[in-house]
């Protein structure tokens, strides 16, 4: 992990971006009894007095079976940690009796009070059709559940499903003919 020191007088700055689009959350970890627990990469940075580790299940089937929600970190100490959502973020304070089933990938974290488990959607719809829907996460109250609509490995299918094939250059790209100029270089492929 890299430390940034401030070895002059006084106050000094450094920025942080976020890694691809989405939202940058500070946490308070004060606010939250010294610990949340985050998707393993949506740790951005934090102060010093924050230290980040692993989360470990106390259930077999998370590990088996759990995807992208099984390994998590957890930000403990009495500092502020900044992590990173893809996408759109929405906040869900979950009462007493609340469940919350999500997509594995979408959670970005969640306060050290929430009870979470991993459960499999059966039928063969969905075996067959589901695609990374074949696993989901269970978060039961009470406590605060940050979500993203957008996962990394989400955006990074899409991109790569949508690149060019075969390493060529996409000649309509940044053409100012865009498809035009295939037809005229005898290219007829649009």
């Amino acid at each position: 992990m890299t430390v940034f020191l401030n070895q002059f007088h006084g106050k000094r700055k450094v920025s942080f971006a976020s890694p691809y689009p989405g939202k940058i959350v500070p946490i308070d970890l004060t606010r939250y009894g010294g610990k949340f627990i985050c998707q393993k990469d949506a740790f951005l940075c934090a102060a010093k007095g924050v230290s980040v580790g692993i989360e470990f299940s106390r259930k077999l089937g998370r590990g088996l079976f759990g995807g992208e929600g099984f390994i998590m970190q957890k930000l403990e100490g009495d500092g502020m940690a900044f992590i990173h959502a893809g996408g759109t973020l929405a906040r869900k304070e979950l009462a007493m009796g609340d469940v919350l089933k999500v997509d594995t990938g979408c959670i970005v974290g969640f306060t050290q009070d929430v009870n979470y488990d991993i459960e499999f959607v059966g039928g063969i719809k969905n075996t067959v059709f589901g695609g990374e829907g074949l696993f989901y996460a269970t978060l039961q109250s009470p406590g605060i559940v940050y979500i993203q609509s957008l996962p990394f490995s989400r955006l990074a299918g899409r991109v790569w499903a949508s690149a060019p094939q075969g390493g060529g250059k996409n000649k309509d790209e940044g053409s100012l003919l865009g498809g035009l100029g295939n037809l005229l270089d005898g290219d007829n492929r649009f």
